[in-house]
C-alpha cells in the first residue's frame, strides 16, 4: 500500500483534532497552505499536520495568531518543521509568555484589594495615587501593569 502523501480538509481535521472551518480560517491567515486538484478539492502535505500541532501549542499558551503567522513564516516553505524549527519558536516566545505569568500573578495578587485605577476613592488603598503621579506614566491601570523589558 502506497504512503498518501496528500491528505484531504477532511483528513487534516480527523487528525490534527481541529475542525474543518478552522483549517479554512488558518489557511487564509496564511498559516497554513493547500493547493486545488483539478476537481477544485483542497490538498494538504504532510507537513500541515506538525504546523497545525504548533499553532495549537502556541494558542494554548496565549501567543496570537499574529504571532504565530510571524513565526511560521520564518520557517521554510514546505518543509516539515523540525525539533530545532520548534526550538527557535519557542525560545522567541519564552520571555513574551514569562511576562505575562509575571502580569497575570500581578493582577491575581493586586484583584482583592485595588483595580490599580488610581481613583483615591478608598480610604483604605494601599495603592493611593496621590496627586495623579501615575498619570505621567499613560493611561490605564498603571500598578497592575509589568514593565516591559524591551
Amino acid at each position: 500500500m502506497a504512503a498518501v502523501t496528500e491528505l484531504t480538509v477532511g483528513h487534516v481535521a480527523t487528525r490534527s483534532g481541529v475542525a474543518v472551518s478552522a483549517l479554512h480560517f488558518y489557511e487564509a491567515r496564511g498559516l497554513i497552505r493547500s493547493h486545488r486538484t483539478s476537481g477544485n478539492q483542497r490538498r494538504y502535505g504532510r507537513d500541515v499536520l506538525r504546523r497545525v500541532a504548533i499553532i495549537k501549542v502556541a494558542q494554548e499558551v496565549g501567543i496570537s495568531l499574529a504571532e504565530i503567522g510571524e513565526a511560521l513564516a520564518s520557517l521554510p516553505e514546505g518543509r516539515t518543521p523540525t525539533r530545532e524549527d520548534w526550538n527557535v519558536l519557542s525560545t522567541a516566545w519564552r520571555d513574551q509568555l514569562d511576562r505575562k505569568i509575571a502580569q497575570l500573578k500581578k493582577l491575581r495578587d493586586g484583584l482583592t484589594d485595588c483595580i490599580g485605577c488610581g481613583c483615591m476613592s478608598i480610604d483604605k488603598c494601599p495603592l493611593r495615587n496621590k496627586g495623579d503621579r501615575l498619570a505621567k506614566e499613560g493611561t490605564g491601570a498603571r500598578r497592575l501593569v509589568v514593565p516591559s523589558s524591551r
